[in-house]
């Protein structure tokens, strides 16, 4: 695969896996509006792996946390604050696998991959994401996180697997719905991703196992690499932009991109 190819895929999926615009659906248009070939499952695997070590790295203490809590998380002990965070964490990625099940049995993850539903998703849950920002509260912090709100917020992140939607971005609308203030939305939203990632990071990795060789695995690491630094990129820039703005400017992105998809695929 041409060395400019795996930069760019790694380039959009590291740079759009945080932000709430959908790296899903840029990675699916990217061929689409290009040309180019699809990168295929391998170099989704290595460019997810990527980010997850972004976010792991920049939230490290929190996970840090998390992980000390998990043994006892595991055997039912929630009695500490990273037992506490190790449990709703996996709780809200219950939705997720079970909504990914569906769409993987039925088909419809295929029959979804469109130019017009991406449009329509990004037109109409920045709209949503526009909406929660300007009507939620901002009185509750990532420590107020309760079982309830990882059940909702799990929900609201399982829609993300409609292409278009964002992972990050439903779920931040989800936490300002809630009343959670902007970086304590964003920051919940990003620790729901690890344990999502992990889990279609090895789904996908499943798949792909057979088709694996050298050459193939040495792409990988290299997107994984420009993955990784464009995720943490991301990160920095989009925590240290919610502490004075708000997230208008990703909607009116999201909104100009979804009506030119959707004037593209209807004429």
């Amino acid at each position: 695969m041409p060395l400019f190819h795996l930069i760019l895929v790694a380039a959009i999926q590291g740079l759009t896996e945080f932000l709430p615009v959908s790296s899903s659906g840029h990675l699916i248009l990217l061929p689409h509006l290009t040309g180019l070939e699809d990168q295929g499952q391998a170099i989704d695997v290595a460019v997810h792996v990527g980010t997850l070590f972004a976010v792991i790295l920049y939230f490290w203490s929190d996970v840090k946390l998390a992980l000390s809590g998990l043994p006892r998380a595991l055997s039912g002990r929630i009695d500490t604050e990273g037992a506490k965070l190790a449990f709703l964490l996996m709780i809200s990625s219950i939705p997720v696998v079970a909504f990914g099940l569906i769409l993987k049995l039925t088909g419809l993850d295929q029959e979804l991959r469109s130019i017009a539903v991406i449009g329509w998703t990004m037109l109409i849950f920045g709209i949503v994401l526009y909406w929660a920002d300007q009507a939620g509260d901002s009185d509750r912090k990532t420590e107020d996180w309760t079982l309830r709100d990882a059940m909702v917020m799990g929900v609201w992140q399982a829609i993300a697997l409609i292409p278009g939607t964002s992972r990050s971005g439903i779920t931040i609308t989800g936490a300002r719905f809630m009343g959670y203030a902007r970086s304590d939305a964003a920051r919940l939203a990003m620790l729901m991703s690890i344990p999502t990632i992990i889990e279609s990071g090895a789904l996908l990795a499943g798949e792909s196992a057979y088709n694996a060789n050298l050459g193939l695995m040495r792409d990988g690491a290299i997107a994984a690499a420009f993955a990784f630094i464009a995720a943490l990129l991301s990160l920095v820039l989009m925590m240290r932009l919610l502490r004075s703005v708000s997230f208008t400017p990703y909607v009116i992105y999201r909104v100009l991109l979804g009506c030119t998809l959707l004037v593209i695929a209807y004429t």
